[in-house]
């Protein structure tokens, strides 16, 4: 019996690693029948399961005009880069009408382009010149707020018909021991302080989970949720291919009690500093489930639109930072289709914290890549976001000596790759000083303790080439401080250098046609604490093997092949410098040397 039972044991487990679709996923400290199947699925996939993703954050991206600030001309200019990289697909931070509180989060105008970005032909031409180039435009949504400049704040604001309750509005309290008026309840803003702000014109307090200029929209009233789907109907006429959903999980409140009364949220107990978003835990303004049915209907929306209009699939990107059992609604459920890219943090927050993980071992990578894997529904399609313009550098949260290495594992695990700029290059954070920061989620601090808040240091300019400014602008001084190390980490220099962090970006970009990237299965595991094994696998293809020596001390005589369930004979086809080897030599999967922060992509012969 017991043999009996082993041999079926053994064809599951067989049986689930030959499956294409979704990763079977193994987790070396689970039990082998805790192993998941892969879904199966058609051989084809739809563009954006293949697609190579791009951010651009537009304002430090090229400036076209001199004024130091990155623009949409600038961008049409640089579309030839990302087509020679391999994009084939740009999201773009807010080019909206904005008075730049929050650098274009704040939105005034939902319907045109902010001014000095250009304007609405300009946009046009952005999205012809990238459909000559088969790049689609994916548009940043910001559906929590507006601006207060945003002519439905003011009519809010004057109570006129239509727009009485378009935000969030309330009357607050006397204290009745102080006689002051105070607030309707304890939640805190994202930009430190209370979330509630009177205003002396309608002598109510309106709420903004974010700056004082960025009143949060009321979801609850009807006419408020029809006229951002005019925002998206819009916008789509213009032709873009989809949205990607800001700041979403703030999208819903709590109701208030019989009495009018908002409930307080509960203290956190991680955080001394009562204006600190994080003294609170927030019951109450995040991760509501109505955001995510919200999120349901604006698919719907995006779906009947292609059935009218025809064309590609529109989709959506879901920005969220919430716990994984939130985030995986979002992908949808039997009743309700989702959004195709609910964004996957876990290289972000898991491991060691979003700002270090420089000594994550390879267990860690494991966990993380587990912990996405392993609750995903059954049918979807993983997505590896490594970077953005809200967190720390990758070549600064896990240290320079990995950007090849975490380029390498983003592009040879399963699903959607999405790349933040300039990560291609290896650009580092830059320090930003009090007297130069310019993001408020830093400025609305103190110069004692911005550096925590402040997200300038990842948003400076692109270096394009060891000229003035790195190429980025011809004005005398840009919007945020150029980092020095432009002259040798550019766009040019690397262009025309091999090895260098673009180099290899590229060979990734066309490694990740490969039908054993695009449809294989995958096996993990970590080998100790230092080496992280991946296997991409597909019937009548050839096998890949990622191995990667995640810390700073050599390997020897390391044996990936039993974890991997792998043999056979392998050569290498892609290394980072690290590594110290020749693409095309043979190797033993059975008897690896690795060198410190060596990472190595494998193929069977």
């Amino acid at each position: 019996m017991t043999l009996l039972h082993n041999l079926l044991v053994t064809i599951l487990l067989l049986g689930l690693h030959c499956t294409l679709g979704r990763a079977a996923a193994v987790d070396p400290n689970l039990d082998p029948l805790q192993e998941r199947a892969a879904a199966t699925t058609e051989e084809k996939r739809d563009w954006w399961q293949v697609a190579q993703f791009y951010q651009i954050y537009p304002r430090s991206f090229k400036d076209s005009d001199g004024d130091g600030v990155g623009d949409l001309k600038g961008i049409i200019s640089k579309l030839d880069y990302l087509k020679e990289i391999g994009v084939t697909s740009t999201w773009l931070s807010p080019i909206f009408a904005s008075p730049m509180v929050d650098f274009g989060y704040d939105i005034s105008d939902f319907f045109d382009i902010q001014p000095e970005y250009g304007t609405l032909e300009d946009f046009d031409q952005l999205v012809a010149e990238a459909k000559k180039r088969n790049i689609k435009i994916i548009l940043d949504f910001v559906p929590n707020h507006s601006s207060d400049e945003s002519v439905w704040f003011k009519k809010s604001v004057n109570r006129e018909k239509g727009y009485e309750d378009y935000y969030m509005w309330h009357d607050g309290y006397v204290n009745s021991t102080t006689g002051q008026r105070e607030p309707p309840s304890n939640w805190l803003s994202s930009f430190r302080g209370s979330a509630w702000e009177w205003n002396e014109e309608r002598q109510q307090y309106y709420l903004h989970q974010f700056a004082v200029k960025q009143p949060d929209l009321n979801y609850r009233n009807p006419l408020v949720v029809a006229q951002m789907k005019r925002v998206l109907t819009y916008w789509l006429d213009r032709g873009v291919a989809g949205f990607r959903m800001d700041a979403v999980a703030w999208c819903f409140e709590s109701l208030p009690d019989a009495n009018g009364r908002y409930p307080d949220e509960p203290l956190s107990g991680t955080s001394d500093d009562p204006d600190n978003d994080a003294y609170l835990t927030h019951i109450h303004t995040q991760d509501l489930r109505e955001t995510v049915e919200m999120v349901f209907q604006w698919k719907t929306l995006l779906d009947d639109y292609q059935r009218i209009h025809g064309g590609d699939t529109r989709i959506i990107m879901v920005e969220t930072y919430s716990e994984l059992d939130y985030v995986m609604q979002f992908y949808g459920n039997r009743t309700a289709k989702g959004a195709e890219i609910p964004f996957n943090f876990q290289f972000i927050v898991g491991g060691n914290g979003q700002w270090d993980n420089t000594n994550l071992t390879a267990v860690g990578y494991v966990k993380i890549i587990n912990s996405w894997l392993g609750q995903m529904p059954a049918g979807k399609t993983a997505n590896w976001v490594m970077g953005n313009h809200d967190r720390s550098r990758v070549g600064t949260r896990f240290g320079e000596d990995r950007i090849d290495l975490m380029n390498m594992l983003q592009m040879f695990l399963p699903g959607v790759s999405i790349t933040y700029q300039g990560e291609e290059l290896g650009m580092t954070d830059l320090y930003i000083s009090w007297e130069d920061s310019r993001d408020p989620a830093g400025c609305n601090s103190n110069a004692d303790i911005y550096e925590q808040f402040s997200r300038d240091p990842v948003r400076t300019p692109f270096q394009w080439s060891d000229e003035e400014n790195a190429g980025f602008s011809t004005n005398a001084s840009t919007w945020l401080p150029i980092n020095p190390n432009y002259k040798t980490v550019n766009a040019k220099t690397e262009n025309a250098t091999t090895p260098s962090h673009l180099s290899l970006y590229k060979q990734l970009t066309q490694l990740r046609q490969l039908k054993t990237l695009q449809l294989g299965s995958t096996r993990y595991a970590n080998v100790g604490d230092n080496v992280l094994a991946i296997k991409r696998s597909l019937s009548g293809e050839a096998t890949l093997v990622l191995v990667a020596n995640v810390l700073d001390t050599k390997v020897t005589g390391v044996d990936v092949g039993g974890p991997l369930y792998a043999s056979g004979n392998y050569k290498i086809k892609l290394s980072n410098p690290q590594a110290q080897a020749s693409v095309g030599d043979s190797v033993t999967l059975s008897n690896l040397s690795l060198e410190p922060y060596a990472a190595l992509i494998l193929e069977s012969v």
